[in-house]
This record gives C-alpha cells, structure tokens and sequence, in this order.
C-alpha cells in the first residue's frame, strides 16, 4: 500500500470519515477547476473581479487534492456514507462558491453570498440583488454586476442542474467505487433511472444530453438580435437547469421578444422532462418517450393549467388571446418546471390565475429532470392511491396494488412517497411560521417558504422582486429550505436521526 492511502486494515467504523474526506476532496478538487472559468470571463471583459475567482479556486484546489490524496479510499462506499458526502457537498460548495461575491465586493455579507449561491446551485433563482437588508445595506442590482459574476451565477445554475456530484462521477473514475450510492441520493424523484450498469456510463450520458440540449438552446437564441453570446448563453444555463437567474432586472420580459420568449417556453418544457427520456429519444426509442406516464401527465397539466390561466387574463385581466397564451403559458412553464423566469407581474393577476399560478408551486415537474418540487410521478401514485382506496372500501378483502402503466408500484415506494408528502407539508408549514416570526405577512410568508423548498425562486408579497429584506437568521432558514428541498428532503434529514449514527 503507498503512502499516500491510508491504511484500512482495520475494522471499519459505522460511517468512515476518512473515506468521506477523501471523495469530497476529490469534488472539492472538480469545483477549483469550475471556478477558473468565470475568471477567463472577467480576463475577456477585462474586470479585475478575476482574482475574486482566482483565490477561491487556488483553495479548493490545494484543499481539495490534499484530502484526496490523504484520505482517497478503494472501499466501497455505503448508503449511510453517500447521504453524508451527498449533504456535505452541497453545503461546502456553496460555502466555498459564495467567496467570490464577498471577495469582489458585490455583497456586503457572507450570509447573502451563501444565498445566493445555493440559490444557484439548488436551481432556486431567489436572488437577494436589488433589495434593501434588514440591516438598511443596499444590494446592487443585477446589471450593474460584472460579467464574470453574471456568468458565475448563471453557471452555478448548470451545474447544480444535472449535480456536482454527477459530474464528479462522469469525470472522476474513483467516485464510480460506491457511485451508485451517490447518484441515487442526489437524483430527484422517487427512484433513479440508471442507462447503464456502469453508474460512471450512465453520468456520462446524461451529462452529454444536458450539453446537447444546451447546446440547441444556445443557438437558437443567439440567433436572435437582441441577446449576445453572453446574454444567450447565461439563459441557456439558466433555462435547461430549471434556475431562472437572469442578467436583466426585468428577467426575460426585459427582452419584450416573442420569439426569445417562445423559445425560452419550449426549451424549459423539455427541460422539466427526464433527461433519460431525452437520451432514449436521442437514440430513436420516440415510442418510450411518448409513452412514458409521467411525461403525458405533465404534458395534460401543463396544458390544463395554460388554459385556466389564459382565460383569466383574457377575461378578468383585458388581455388579447394571443397576450393571454403568451404570457400565461410562459408563466405557467416557469412555475411548473421551478424555473422562475418572469415575464409578466402575476402579482397583478386577478386572483383566478394567481391562485392557479400558486397551486403550481406544489407540483414539480418529472423525476429525473433538473426541476424541484414534489414531482408528477409522486402526485401520480398519491391520485392512484386514493381511488384505490374507494375501491378498498366497497371491496375490503381485495388485493388491489397501485398501478402506473399497468405495473403495480412497490409499496416501498408507496410509503417513501407518502412519507415525502407528510414531511413536505410539515417542512413547508415551519419554513412559513419562521418567515412569519421574522415579521412577513402570511401571504408572503408562505410564498417564501414554498418557493425556496420547492426551488422555484420568485416569493410572493413584499419578496416577490428580491430576498434581501429576509433578517439574517430567515435567510439561513431559507437556505436550508432550498438544500433539503434539492435533495429531496430524506438525504438531509436523514443524517439528524439517531439511527443514522448508531452501528
């Protein structure tokens, strides 16, 4: 054994720390690399923001490699172990990719820097830019940013779409030792869809079809006059990932474009869509793609949805059809799938497509897509569940399993779905009590909690434009919000339960 492995002889422990260290070093290692990209923006812009990246990365960098090397491990990673990495992860990198807000000088505090960058790489897009703290500092905002930290956070959005750590296992060869582990607890959605045996295969793919889709987004808008390379790459990221940060203070209505509005509606659809589907599509299998429940079931949702609101802005609103369509099917995208781009202020809807506007808060797009929220698939089985309880009812000795495409769903799922939803409600329940302590009204209270557990980002009342008015410990609330609501709640929770540490 070399020098530089240490040395397992030994029985190991409950959860092996060591082993911990060394893969999230190895990550930690990946996220240095990432962090010198936005700093080749600033050199093309010619900011002097570059050395707010540059530091960071030279960080995690030296950090990074020292604990992969020290602690690397060839053991195989156990459940218990990849909920802790996958938990960590997600907390470090956004401790370590809030630096360069701080470093620049864009952010007064630390507090909102982490903020905004697990906003970004939970895919949240609740931004604290262009408010006033509780403190009575004024952010900056948005445009008034340098290029690079536009870029940085439209970046985070990428990343944290398809996840660090299944970048990590389709670059990193070591994490495919016990890599199932991880990418089952970051996966969102009640099950992960492996293409693949090889879990480091199936990273591979997924993170080609998440660069082929961006790719097309990118091109198409681009081709439009009024967005540069710049602007059409940043809400590209921001699009396929699901986040919503914008480099305009008026989000994607600043554009007042249909065609870019269009095609930021298409490409958002598809990206509230698994990308497995998309890679089976890719492949020529067109009839799994249409076949497949869950994408059928967001498709009727999202239409239904399109025409309850659209006719509210037609009839109570004075809109025109075609203005009613447009902004109404734009907006319901952008909720459903988490985005949260804007283009039109549904603050001013009447209470008809606002209220149908927050119901889909609730609803998430396809497991296995980079969206937040619950999920179709969840609600599917919760609506088939409860028809077959009448059936229980009149038929109480019959055998009646809950079925999805003609296959009985396994009551471990049943209970982990159920589960979901209880500890949804309640979570989302003391998320809205504590915005409430900090002295919110109950409308904005509760949009502040649902829209950063659910990741979708844009609040409702006196935070539906930013965060930044949240008092400090509200906005750590919040942040935890969004990490548990990314991960899908059980992933974080699950390591503050006693059974988790015992042997």
């Amino acid at each position: 054994m070399s020098n530089s492995t240490v040395n397992y002889s030994y029985k190991r422990p409950t959860i092996d720390l060591l082993s911990i260290l060394g893969i999230l070093g190895a990550i930690i290692l990946v996220m240095g690399f990432v962090l010198l990209i936005p700093m080749i923006i600033a050199f093309i812009y010619h900011e002097s923001s570059w050395a707010a990246f540059l530091y960071p990365a030279i960080f995690s960098l030296i950090v990074g490699s020292g604990l992969y090397f020290l602690f690397k491990s060839e053991h195989e990673l156990r459940i218990r172990e990849g909920f802790l990495i996958v938990s960590l992860t997600w907390l470090v990198l956004s401790l370590i990719g809030a630096l360069p807000f701080v470093i620049s000088g864009a952010l007064p505090t630390y507090t909102d820097a982490v903020f905004e960058t697990m906003s970004g790489f939970t895919t949240t897009g609740a931004s604290i830019f262009g408010g006033i703290t509780s403190s009575g500092l004024a952010n900056p905002q948005v445009e008034t940013l340098p290029y690079s930290l536009l870029f940085w956070r439209s970046l985070t959005h990428w990343i944290g779409g398809m996840g660090m750590i299944v970048l990590a296992l389709s670059i990193l060869p070591l994490l495919g030792v016990g890599g199932m582990q991880l990418f089952q607890a970051e996966s969102p959605g009640p099950t992960a869809d492996k293409l693949t045996p090889r879990i480091q295969e199936t990273a591979k793919l997924l993170w080609g079809t998440y660069v082929v889709i961006s790719l097309a987004e990118f091109i198409l808008l681009w081709m439009h006059p009024s967005m540069d390379w710049f602007e059409s790459i940043n809400h590209t990221f921001s699009t396929v990932a699901t986040g919503g940060f914008s480099t305009r203070n008026g989000s994607v209505g600043a554009f007042d474009s249909v065609y870019i509005d269009a095609v930021i509606t298409i490409f958002t659809f598809l990206a509230g869509i698994s990308f497995a589907m998309h890679y089976r599509l890719f492949r020529g299998d067109v009839k799994s793609f249409f076949n497949n429940r869950e994408t059928r079931f967001y498709t009727l949702i999202t239409v239904l949805s399109i025409l309850v609101i659209g006719f509210s802005l037609w009839f109570f609103n004075n809109y025109s059809v075609g203005e009613a369509l447009r902004y109404g099917s734009f907006e319901v995208v952008t909720i459903i799938t988490t985005t949260g781009f804007g283009t039109d202020n549904f603050q001013l809807w009447h209470p008809l497509g606002q209220f149908m506007l927050f119901l889909l808060y609730f609803a998430g797009s396809c497991a296995g897509s980079t969206a937040g929220g619950p999920k179709m698939i969840r609600w599917m089985v919760i609506i088939r569940n409860s028809f077959r309880e009448f059936k229980q009812i009149v038929h109480p000795k019959a055998i009646l399993p809950v079925r999805i495409g003609g296959k009985p769903v396994e009551a471990s799922i049943e209970r982990s779905i159920l589960s979901f939803f209880a500890l949804y409600i309640i979570i989302f329940g003391l998320g809205a009590l504590a915005m409430a302590a900090c002295g919110f009204d109950i409308k904005t209270a509760i949009g502040a909690s649902i829209a950063c557990l659910s990741n979708i980002g844009p609040g409702w009342g006196e935070l539906s434009s930013s965060f930044a008015a949240v008092p400090y410990i509200g906005k750590w609330v919040l942040i935890f919000l969004m990490l548990i609501g990314r991960l899908e709640i059980f992933t974080v929770l699950l390591i503050f339960t006693p059974s988790f540490w015992k042997q």
